[in-house]
C-alpha cells in the first residue's frame, strides 16, 4: 500500500540533528561485546548466540542483487571489502541482502562492477551466486552477519503475493532451499527473510492457500528448516488484517490469533517495516498528537509480539530522507521505541535501517551520492541503538580468539585518504588495520598536518589537536578489532588543500 519502489535517484538528507549519544554502554550492554558466535536461536523475545548469550541486530540494507545487476550496487564506484569495512567501522553488525530469484537461475551474471586499480579484483569471472559467496565470507571475517532476504520473484519488480505466474511457488521454495543449503555450515548466514512485503491480497490467516501469507511462510519456513535446520526464519507481515491497513508487510496483527508454527522450536523471528513520509502519508502522521501516537501504533502493528514475550521482532526496514520535520519526529520516536542499547542491552527490538545506498530514491542512505562520504545525520539518528559486533569468522577459534595461545602483540597501521576537497574544506577518512596476531582492544591514530588545518568534526573517533598534531582515539563501538580486520573513522576539516599527511597507529 501507498509504496513506489524505493530505486531511483537518490534524494538528499535534511540537515537535523539528533545528538550523537555515543557514550559508554553500560555493563550490561558492554557484557555482550563477545556475543554472537556460531548460529543463533529465539528464546521468547529475545535471539541468543550459540552459547546462550543474548545479541542485537543491529545492522544496515545493501540492495542491488535484486535488480537487473544482479549484484549489489556500489561495486561501480568501490571495492566491496572496503564498503563492508566501513559499514563495520559505523558500528552496524548485520547486512540484511535483498535477491531475487534471478540469481538462481542458470547463467546469472553480476553487471556494473569497476575493476580497475585493483578495485573488486577477486570477483572477476564470478557469476552473481559466487560474487554473494565473497560478500558473505569477507562479512564473516569482519564479524558482520549476513540476513539473505528474497526481496522479489524477479528484477522486473516487487509482487504483492510470494509467487507469480513466472515464478511459482515451487520456485520459490526450491531456491530458499538452494540457499539454505549453499551456507549450511556457515553461521555468518543466520537466516533467510522469506518473502519481502507481502501486501494486498495477500492476507493472515484467511485460510485461503493461494493468498494466506502465513500458512505459506510455515511450508517455506519449513522446507528451509528441513535442509538447515539452524537458521532463523524471518517472516514479515502482510498490509491487511480484519479490515486494519498500514504498510506492506508491517502489519503483524494477525499473529495475535495466528502464529506462525515451525517444526523446529526457537528459529522463528517476526519482521515489520516501517517507514514516513517520504516514502508515503499515513492517517497517523496528521494525528493532532503526532509523535506522541506513535508508540500506540507500533504497539498495534508488531510491537506487542515482542511486549507480550511472543518472539523476536526485527524491523527489517525503515528509512526517510529526513527531509520533512514530520520525518525527522519519527525517526526519533522509533528511535526511542526500539530501546536503546545502553539501557536495554539485547533485550531490545532488532532492526536493519534502509538503506547503505544512497540511490533509494524515497529514502536515500547512509551512504552520500559519491558512495564514500557518510550522512552523519542520518547515522546519527541510529547511534543510541547500535550494539556490539560479533566475532570475526563467525566465532571459531583463531588469533586473539578463544583459541589463541596469547602472548602476541598488538600491532596497527593507518591509511588516511581525502574523499572530497573544495578548498575552504575536506572530508577524509582514515582505515586503521590489524596488521598482527593479536585482537586490539583499543587503537589511536596520530598525524601533523603541514598546514594550518583544524579538524571540524569526527564521526567514528574522538580527537585531540594541538596545534597541527592530531590524536583520534576509536569509539566505544570499533575499538576492538580482530587480526586482519579493520575499522574506519572519517572527519571534517577546513581548510582544504593540506595533502595526505604521514600517519601513525598506536594499539593495546
Amino acid at each position: 500500500m501507498f509504496r513506489s519502489l524505493r530505486r531511483a535517484l537518490c534524494a538528499v538528507a535534511a540537515a537535523f540533528l539528533i545528538p550523537l549519544g555515543a557514550g559508554a554502554q553500560t555493563a550490561r550492554a558492554a557484557s555482550a561485546a563477545d556475543a554472537g558466535a556460531g548460529y543463533w536461536h529465539t528464546s521468547g523475545r529475545q535471539i541468543l548466540d550459540a552459547a546462550g548469550q543474548p545479541v542485537r541486530i543491529a545492522g544496515i540494507n545493501w540492495f542491488g542483487f535484486e535488480t537487473s545487476n544482479n549484484v549489489t550496487h556500489g561495486l561501480w564506484a568501490r571495492d566491496y571489502k572496503s564498503m563492508i569495512d566501513q559499514m563495520k567501522s559505523l558500528g552496524y553488525n548485520t547486512i540484511r541482502m535483498p535477491f531475487s530469484d534471478d540469481i538462481l537461475k542458470s547463467g546469472a551474471m553480476p553487471n556494473s562492477i569497476d575493476f580497475s586499480a585493483g578495485k573488486n579484483a577477486d570477483l572477476q569471472g564470478l557469476n552473481s551466486l559466487q560474487v554473494l559467496d565473497r560478500i558473505v565470507a569477507y562479512a564473516g571475517q569482519a564479524g558482520l552477519k549476513i540476513v539473505l532476504d528474497r526481496h522479489r520473484p524477479d528484477a522486473a519488480g516487487q509482487s504483492a503475493l510470494w509467487y507469480t505466474a513466472a515464478v511459482p511457488e515451487s520456485t520459490w521454495i526450491a531456491n530458499l532451499k538452494a540457499l539454505a543449503t549453499r551456507y549450511k555450515g556457515n553461521p555468518t548466514v543466520v537466516g533467510i527473510d522469506l518473502h519481502n512485503e507481502p501486501h494486498d491480497p495477500a492476507c493472515w490467516g484467511c485460510g485461503d492457500t493461494a493468498r494466506d501469507w502465513r500458512l505459506a511462510a510455515q511450508r517455506a519456513g519449513n522446507a528451509v528448516l528441513s535442509v538447515n535446520p539452524d537458521l532463523l526464519i524471518m517472516v514479515e507481515g502482510v498490509q491487511t488484517y480484519n479490515g486494519v491497513s498500514g504498510w506492506w508487510g508491517g502489519n503483524l496483527m494477525g499473529v495475535a490469533d495466528h502464529p506462525v508454527q515451525l517444526d523446529v522450536p526457537n528459529r522463528l523471528v517476526y519482521s515489520a517495516h516501517d517507514y514516513a513520509t517520504s516514502v508515503a502519508q499515513q492517517s497517523w502522521f496528521s494525528d493532532p498528537s503526532f509523535p506522541a501516537n506513535m508508540p500506540g501504533i507500533w504497539d498495534r502493528y508488531w510491537g506487542y509480539i515482542f511486549k507480550q514475550n511472543i518472539a523476536p521482532v526485527w524491523v527489517g526496514e525503515f528509512g526517510t530522507t529526513l527531509q520533512s520535520p514530520v520525518d525527522q519526529k519519527w525517526l526519533a520516536a522509533l528511535v526511542e521505541y526500539l530501546r536503546p542499547t545502553s539501557t536495554y542491552g539485547s533485550d531490545s527490538f532488532h532492526w536493519t535501517f534502509w538503506s547503505w545506498n544512497p540511490n533509494s530514491g524515497d529514502t536515500g542512505g547512509i551512504l552520500k551520492d559519491d558512495w564514500q562520504s557518510v550522512d552523519t545525520v542520518k547515522d546519527g539518528y541510529l547511534a543510541s541503538v547500535k550494539a556490539p559486533g560479533f566475532p570475526a569468522g563467525g566465532g571459531s577459534g583463531g588469533p586473539g580468539g578463544p583459541g589463541d595461545p596469547g602472548g602476541g602483540t598488538a600491532v596497527c597501521t593507518a591509511a588516511y585518504s581525502v574523499s572530497s576537497d573544495w578548498g575552504g574544506g575536506f572530508n577524509a577518512e582514515v582505515k586503521v588495520t590489524n596488521s598482527g596476531t593479536t585482537a586490539l582492544k583499543s587503537w589511536k591514530v596520530t598525524w601533523t598536518w603541514p598546514g594550518g588545518q583544524k579538524v571540524t568534526s569526527m564521526w567514528n573517533a574522538t580527537h585531540t589537536q594541538s596545534g597541527a598534531t592530531v590524536t583520534a582515539t576509536n569509539a566505544t563501538h570499533n575499538g576492538a578489532v580482530p587480526a586482519g580486520g579493520s575499522a574506519s573513522f572519517g572527519f571534517g576539516g577546513a581548510p582544504g588543500g593540506g595533502g595526505v599527511p604521514s600517519v601513525s597507529c598506536t594499539a593495546t
